[in-house]
C-alpha cells in the first residue's frame, strides 16, 4: 500500500484521468514524468491500490526535479476524480452521536448501511447539476471522512483493521432529501446516488500521514457560512468498528471506499421552518483535518 503519499487527480486534455502527487514544491504529473524518465508507474489511484508498483511511483516523484518536467500549481490544475469504478461505495448512516440526537433518532447498534453508484462519482471543484424540480427540491450536504481500502480482507479483527486502510479523504455524501424521505416507500438509494451525488478530493492522503481518522476536525462552510463542525471523536462507531463490521458480511477489497456518516448540521435536521435546501448557484466547502478542502458547486 502506498505510503507517504499525498495524490490527486488531474483531469487531462486528452479526457483521461491521471495522478498527480503534491510536494513541496509543486505537484509531480505522474503520466508526463514517467514517460520522461522511462519507468512503468501506476497512473491512477486505481491502479496503484490493485497492486501497481509502488516503488516505481516513488522514483518519479523522487526524479522529478531532475526530469525536465515542469512541477504544477494546484491552481492551473483541473482536477479528475481520484475514484472511478471502486467494487463497493459503502456508505454508513447516522455515525455521528450530536447528528443522531438533532434528527430524533436513537444511536443504531450496529452501522447502518446503504450504497451509492459510481455514476455518482465526482472530483474536487466539479459542479453538480441539480435534477429538475419535479424530481427534486430538497438538496443538503453531508461532509464525510472517506475510507480507502487498501487490501482485500474478510472477517477482519477490529484490532486489524487499520492495516486493511490505505488512506483517508474528504467527501460529501450530497443528498436529495424529499426522495430519500418522503417517498412513501422510502427511498435511500435514490436520494443518494444521483450523478455526481458524491464528490471526493481534493487529495488522497495515506494512512501514515494521517494518524488517528477517529480525531479528526471536520466542518462544512455553504456560501463562506459555517455549517457543521465537529470531530470524528463523536463517531458513533469509529473506523475500526466499521471495516471490521462491514468485513463481516462481504470481503472488502482494494480501493473500494467507505462513506462515514456527516455529523450534526445537516439542514435536514433543522426545524422545518428554518429549513432553507440548498440551490443553484450555492457554493459548498468541505473541510477535514489533514485531509484539506473539498470545493463544489451546485447548477
Amino acid at each position: 500500500m502506498p505510503q507517504n503519499s499525498k495524490l490527486l487527480s488531474i483531469h487531462n486534455a486528452d479526457g483521461s484521468e491521471t495522478l498527480g502527487a503534491v510536494t513541496d514544491g509543486g505537484v509531480v504529473d505522474i503520466r508526463a514524468t514517467a514517460q520522461k524518465l522511462g519507468i512503468a508507474a501506476p497512473l491512477t489511484l486505481h491502479e496503484l491500490l490493485s497492486g501497481g508498483n509502488t516503488d516505481a511511483l516513488n522514483r518519479v516523484v523522487a526524479g522529478a526535479k531532475g526530469s525536465g518536467v515542469a512541477l504544477l500549481s494546484e491552481s492551473d490544475i483541473t482536477f479528475g476524480r481520484l475514484f472511478t469504478h471502486p467494487s463497493k461505495i459503502v456508505c454508513v448512516g447516522l455515525n455521528y452521536r450530536r447528528h443522531a440526537k438533532e434528527v430524533g433518532m436513537q444511536e443504531p447498534r450496529v452501522p447502518p448501511l446503504f450504497n451509492k453508484y459510481n455514476n455518482a462519482l465526482a472530483g474536487h471543484n466539479c459542479v453538480i447539476t441539480l435534477p429538475p424540480k419535479e424530481i427534486s427540491t430538497k438538496f443538503d450536504y453531508e461532509t464525510e471522512l472517506l475510507i480507502v481500502v487498501g487490501k482485500s480482507g474478510r472477517n477482519i479483527p477490529e484490532a486489524d483493521a487499520l492495516s486493511y486502510v490505505a488512506g483517508y479523504c474528504t467527501s460529501n455524501d450530497f443528498s436529495s432529501r424529499d426522495l430519500q424521505l418522503e417517498l412513501p416507500s422510502g427511498q435511500w438509494m435514490i436520494g443518494k446516488t444521483l450523478d455526481n451525488f458524491a464528490p471526493i478530493g481534493p487529495y488522497f492522503v495515506s494512512s501514515d500521514l494521517v494518524g488517528d481518522p477517529n480525531k479528526l476536525k471536520i466542518e462544512t462552510h455553504v456560501n463562506g457560512e459555517l455549517r457543521q463542525s465537529s470531530n470524528t471523536a463523536d463517531f458513533i462507531f469509529n473506523t475500526q468498528q466499521m471495516v471490521s463490521y462491514i468485513s463481516k458480511h462481504w470481503t472488502i477489497a482494494p480501493g473500494d471506499i467507505i462513506f462515514t456518516g456527516t455529523p450534526q448540521g445537516v439542514i435536514a435536521g433543522m426545524p422545518k421552518d428554518k429549513q432553507v435546501w440548498l440551490k443553484a448557484g450555492d457554493k459548498i466547502v468541505s473541510s477535514i483535518e489533514k485531509l484539506g478542502e473539498l470545493k463544489f458547486s451546485l447548477a
